[in-house]
């Protein structure tokens, strides 16, 4: 028999791991355990403002398969960890859900029934700034059933980016590097 339950925010479990992946610079997103027979599979998934690479997802495996083995009365038998990031599939259900898809186009299914395809602007705690058919709206989360991040093969129109507060196009994304060369500098060149 299989059985899949979501820790709660509050369960030991969630308890345990949580701080593992805030200590990490992570913010634990889902944690759910997965059941089949006497064996066990712990899935943490984790995210970040800046994203998770690889490594980052191997640092906070190691670091929550020692705390899971601290805490051995957790979980009764055998268990697998899996620690991953999430998709481009995952729901936007909060706030900063919405901030990470800032400027990307998503797909959402309003209260009333209405389907939208939106620009993601800015995100605040009770709504977001959305672009749909060349207007800016706010959509309050409450009146969100469901939305999505959608996969774009083309980049997204200047003119959508603009109107969201993004970069001009062909500005020069680095221009918050650049720094000023000092005597010292200059003398390391020559």
């Amino acid at each position: 028999m299989s059985t899949h339950r979501p820790a709660q925010e509050g369960s030991p479990l969630h308890g345990v791991l949580e701080p593992v992946v805030r200590a990490a610079g992570f913010e634990l997103d889902e944690l759910d355990v997965h059941t089949v027979g006497r064996r066990h599979t712990v899935r943490l998934v984790v995210d970040a403002d800046s994203g998770v690479g690889l490594d980052d997802i191997a640092r906070v495996s190691r670091a929550a398969s020692a705390e899971l083995e601290e805490h051995e009365d957790l979980i009764a038998g055998s268990y697998t960890l899996e620690v991953t990031s999430p998709g481009v599939d995952r729901p936007l259900t909060l706030p900063r859900h919405w901030r990470r898809a800032h400027l990307r186009q998503a797909l959402v299914r309003t209260t009333d029934g209405r389907t939208l395809t939106v620009r993601v602007g800015d995100a605040g705690d009770e709504s977001v700034t959305v672009l749909v058919d060349g207007a800016l709206r706010e959509l309050r989360y409450a009146d969100v059933a469901h939305a999505a991040v959608q996969v774009e093969f083309r980049k997204p129109p200047a003119a959508e980016i603009t109107k969201l507060g993004g970069p001009a196009p062909g500005a020069d994304h680095d221009a918050d590097h650049d720094t000023e060369t000092t005597e010292d500098d200059e003398e390391d060149l020559a």
